[in-house]
């Protein structure tokens, strides 16, 4: 779909009536200079109500009118198309925060965690009124701490009452996040957890589920996950086959990378370690589900991703539409403009 023109046409043969134009523009050009020339010769020809020296944009313009009306109506002919953004279907999405003591790093002012929460506010603010939002914090394992509701005020609770905890489940959280999307697709969560990184394929999961085939990454319309994370996981199933089950039932997982690749020394209980942002998981799990993966260096960065996948979600599909009654109405209404103006000024149509 990225790669489709701008605009295509589904009859493309007809415009080459546009041909015609040129030569319709030269004969009345003709016909207007002979015109004049009668006029000036034989003044005593002139048409009543007529001005005897009209201006040369009174002259040009209702003419001009027309031949753009009449190539407009010869698109509409070619039945044009247009890739356009339509708005979205969007009634849940689910926002899996890592909770890891490595979001305690400071790499992102004044924390990774307090920016990642006032960033997740302010993108569960501009979600629209029938929306709704869900929380799951990925930590060492991960839950459900706020289920799908359009009540924003209980969403942005949720997500203050996140505290950093051990460990980094991804794979866990986008499983559970995957089935707060997708409550009534019989998800076998807890079988996949058990052994998702040898039995958690997304074949298994689906048949597991009663679905026979597998969706077009991306293609479900209804719900989306937003995964913020570092990108570090040392628990737990694999991130990316639980990404591999959510592409299978077409559930778009954005990741938002939240850190610095040069990271920094986290201190913390006597022991140190160098946390970075692992950007390689990040960017697989997005790719594979059809979505995309942001990343953010400190804090106005992150709320600009966050604005900017506001609006991804809002107009988050792209799709050819025919465009041709906007060309039939285009043609004609300058059509008629050119007929007024002509009246108006000569008294009668050019």
């Amino acid at each position: 779909m990225e790669n489709l023109p701008a605009l295509s046409f589904l009859w493309p043969k007809m415009l080459w009536l546009l041909v015609l134009v040129p030569p319709l523009a030269f004969c009345y050009w003709r016909l207007d200079r002979l015109r004049r020339g009668m006029a000036l010769r034989y003044p005593a020809l002139d048409v009543v109500g007529a001005s005897a020296r009209p201006s040369r944009l009174r002259r040009v313009l209702p003419p001009l009118l027309l031949l753009l009306g009449l190539c407009s109506l010869i698109v509409a002919m070619a039945r044009p198309q247009a890739l356009m953004m339509l708005p979205s279907r969007l009634e849940t999405v689910v926002l899996a925060m890592d909770m890891s003591g490595s979001m305690r790093a400071d790499d992102i002012k004044p924390t990774r965690i307090y920016a990642a929460q006032r960033a997740a506010k302010a993108f569960v603010d501009g979600q629209p009124a029938n929306v709704s939002v869900s929380v799951v914090a990925v930590a060492g394992a991960a839950a459900v701490v706020q289920s799908p509701t359009r009540k924003r005020e209980d969403v942005i609770a949720a997500i203050e009452r996140l505290e950093p905890q051990r460990g980094t489940a991804l794979g866990s959280g986008l499983i559970i996040a995957l089935a707060t999307v997708l409550p009534n697709a019989g998800i076998d969560v807890e079988r996949f957890l058990d052994g998702g990184s040898a039995r958690g394929t997304a074949s298994a999961d689906l048949s597991a589920a009663g679905r026979g085939d597998a969706a077009v990454p991306g293609s479900y319309p209804s719900g989306a996950i937003v995964l913020l994370s570092d990108g570090q996981n040392n628990t737990g199933p694999d991130a990316l086959k639980a990404a591999e089950v959510a592409a299978g039932y077409g559930v778009r997982i954005f990741t938002v990378g939240i850190g610095t690749p040069e990271g920094t020394t986290l201190t913390t209980d006597g022991w140190s370690m160098r946390v970075r942002l692992d950007e390689d998981v990040l960017k697989k799990v997005a790719d594979m589900t059809g979505a995309q993966y942001f990343q953010a260096q400190d804090a106005g960065e992150l709320r600009k991703v966050y604005r900017s996948l506001s609006a991804r979600l809002a107009f988050d599909k792209r799709d050819v539409v025919e465009i041709t009654a906007l060309f039939t109405a285009l043609g004609a209404l300058l059509a008629v403009l050119s007929g007024l103006l002509s009246l108006w000024w000569f008294g009668r149509v050019q």
